[in-house]
């Protein structure tokens, strides 16, 4: 098959994602659709979308034909969109921390314009790569791509890649403790935002996903949360992980409001 032809299949079968999802839980004819479309569109097939509707409309993205309906309809994290629309200028400065392909990173940079500046950490270097890709086919001259993790203190981590079967996109790699050589565990370069930056522009706002590391990211952040004081949208990962982060927050003058089930925006008092 040719590639425009593989083009229009793909972005059929991202369109219908949903309907194809509920024929697929029916007894016969689901087994024989998912027969056919695995032998049609291979499972690590990825293909070039355009942004349909939302804040993010008319970007492009470079997706997994099988889990970017909601990236090609622009209704991922809805809140987290929002937030950014109501916070970002232009000319401001952003860090995603935790970046992946690039969904906040991209709108981000549509939102502070060339005279802003868009800092986006990816320590997964498969996923780093496609972000880079996302970044160039937009034409974005102000994103930077940091092919690293966040920590408390600039060093090397055990970086855990997630499961390409279980996330496509790898979304939830993350930081760990164990042995480097394990099963999808790499080493990478750590930094810690008080060091970096020293280098380069402190940000305007900040948005952490870090699937659990949010304590040791700001650990390492202090000197910049009191000084500088940008706003935070960080993920909760656990009933811990919040109580921990929403008191430093509240401790650093920070007041906070809930997002979503998932989401806290913290804003500086």
């Amino acid at each position: 098959m040719d590639s425009s032809y593989n083009s229009r299949l793909s972005l059929l079968f991202l369109r219908y994602a949903p309907s194809f999802a509920r024929l697929r839980r029916l007894p016969v004819l689901g087994p024989c659709l998912g027969w056919i479309s695995a032998r049609l569109i291979p499972r690590e097939s990825l293909t070039w979308i355009q942004v349909q509707d939302g804040p993010a409309a008319g970007l492009w993205f470079r997706i997994h034909v099988r889990t970017g309906h909601c990236t090609l309809e622009g209704n991922w994290e809805p809140a987290v969109q929002q937030a950014l629309v109501q916070h970002l200028r232009p000319g401001m400065t952003f860090y995603d921390l935790g970046a992946n392909i690039g969904s906040f990173s991209l709108l981000a940079a549509r939102l502070v314009g060339p005279g802003g500046r868009v800092f986006a950490f990816e320590a997964d270097p498969e996923i780093a790569a496609r972000l880079r890709e996302n970044i160039a086919h937009n034409k974005f001259t102000h994103v930077s791509v940091e092919e690293k993790a966040v920590w408390s203190e600039p060093t090397t981590v055990s970086f855990v890649r997630a499961d390409s079967a279980a996330s496509p996109d790898r979304g939830l790699g993350h930081v760990s403790a164990g042995d480097t050589a394990a099963t999808n565990t790499i080493s990478v370069e750590a930094v810690s935002l008080d060091e970096f930056v020293l280098l380069h522009p402190a940000p305007d706002f900040l948005k952490c996903d870090v699937e659990g590391a949010e304590v040791a990211v700001l650990q390492g952040a202090e000197r910049l949360l009191r000084e500088k004081r940008p706003i935070l949208l960080v993920e909760m990962h656990s009933s811990e992980n919040r109580l921990a982060l929403t008191r430093k927050f509240s401790q650093l003058g920070y007041a906070c409001s809930n997002l979503d089930e998932n989401h806290v925006l913290a804003l500086p008092q």
